[in-house]
């Protein structure tokens, strides 16, 4: 049976054989593979970044002056593919410290070569300059092991015989010359400057004093001004107060005069009220009472002559019926008689007329 290998992304691993002897060797970066092979044929590769430290020591310049460099130089296995591959033809097998003395052999010697071309003033002066020489001298070199710089830096430079030291001397003494000019001329400078901003400050104080007096003579007119102003103002107050004193006084009499006059209509409209109050008074107790009474005996008696009258067209109405039916009593009494008397007549036609004249005169006396 097979066995599976895992590795991580800053490791290359390396494994021997393939599936159907399609490939001998197989590459995995940050991931797994299988393999038939033993885990001690199993290889890998660290691709992870180095530091370095080349150091050269007593290097001849191009003018002979013997100097010492070291540096800081970052490096890393490239993880392309095919650059991979070739890192890995130089490198598998070699423990880190072995990779990073070949790198740090290579790039010592790039670095004492580079120095033999320059002069102290040249790599003391422009550090960085010198280190990018460096740096683009032996990339090519270390990009045929599969290992990219990362970066390279000049950490320090010295030497045994104080020409450096010499060199900041004299650039000390440049530069404290530089200094003792900058100080005088500042001075100078400092002094006209000095002199000129008196003579402003003079000026200036002058034009202010003249501005304070100009606006000192400004206030005490607008100050007398303003006391015009405010005495007639004050006058005017005054006047103003006294007049509207005494028109709020008149006004305080003619109000205290509608006041009299106003208590005075309220004392009529009181005493009005107080008459019609008697005269209500007098209406209750005397004229409502006599008003009743009369007004009670005025009944009784428009009552009594109602009955009186009533009583009286009662009776002649019962009269009047009464001598309508005696009447028709009389009528009707009358019209039988009549009838008697025309059967009579009738009957006495057939007696004469002798006896119709006696009977008309018995009967006459008895019809009224």
């Amino acid at each position: 049976m097979g066995n599976v290998y895992t590795v991580g992304p800053n490791k290359a691993m390396v494994v021997p054989g393939g599936c159907f002897g399609l490939q001998r060797l197989r590459m995995v970066v940050g991931g797994w593979a299988w393999s038939f092979s033993s885990p001690s044929t199993i290889q890998y590769l660290s691709l992870e970044v180095m530091t370095l430290y080349p150091e050269c020591e007593d290097v001849e310049t191009a003018l002979g002056v013997q100097l010492s460099v070291s540096a800081v130089a970052l490096v890393k296995i490239i993880s392309e593919k095919e650059l991979l591959w070739v890192a890995c033809e130089q490198l598998l097998g070699k423990t880190v410290d072995e990779i990073k003395l070949s790198v740090v052999l290579t790039l010592e010697g790039h670095l004492r070569a580079i120095l033999g071309k320059l002069t102290v003033e040249e790599v003391y002066k422009d550090r960085d300059l010198f280190a990018s020489l460096v740096r683009e001298v032996a990339a090519p070199d270390v990009l045929r092991m599969g290992i990219e710089i990362l970066s390279f830096t000049i950490k320090d430079i010295k030497d045994d015989v104080e020409y450096l030291s010499s060199l900041g001397k004299a650039q000390t003494a440049i530069v404290m010359r530089d200094a003792a000019i900058g100080v005088a001329l500042s001075d100078r400078d400092a002094g006209i400057r000095v002199s000129q901003c008196e003579r402003d400050s003079l000026d200036v104080e002058y034009s202010t004093k003249t501005k304070i007096e100009n606006s000192m003579r400004s206030f005490i007119l607008q100050k007398a001004q303003f006391n015009q102003e405010v005495n007639t103002a004050n006058a005017k107050a005054t006047l103003a107060y006294e007049l509207q004193s005494s028109k709020i006084k008149q006004q305080l009499r003619n109000e205290e005069k509608q006041i009299d006059v106003v208590e005075r209509q309220k004392q009529i409209e009181i005493e009005d009220q107080e008459i019609l109050r008697r005269e209500e008074e007098l209406k209750t107790t005397v004229r409502l009472p006599a008003e009743a009474e009369a007004y009670s005996l005025l009944t009784i008696a428009e009552g009594i002559r109602t009955g009186t009258i009533e009583s009286a067209k009662a009776d002649a109405e019962y009269m009047k019926i009464v001598g309508l039916a005696e009447a028709e009593a009389a009528r009707l009494v009358g019209c039988a008689a009549a009838d008697q008397l025309l059967a009579r007549a009738n009957a006495y036609k057939l007696y004469g007329d002798a006896a119709v004249r006696l009977r008309v005169l018995e009967t006459l006396p008895k019809v009224r």
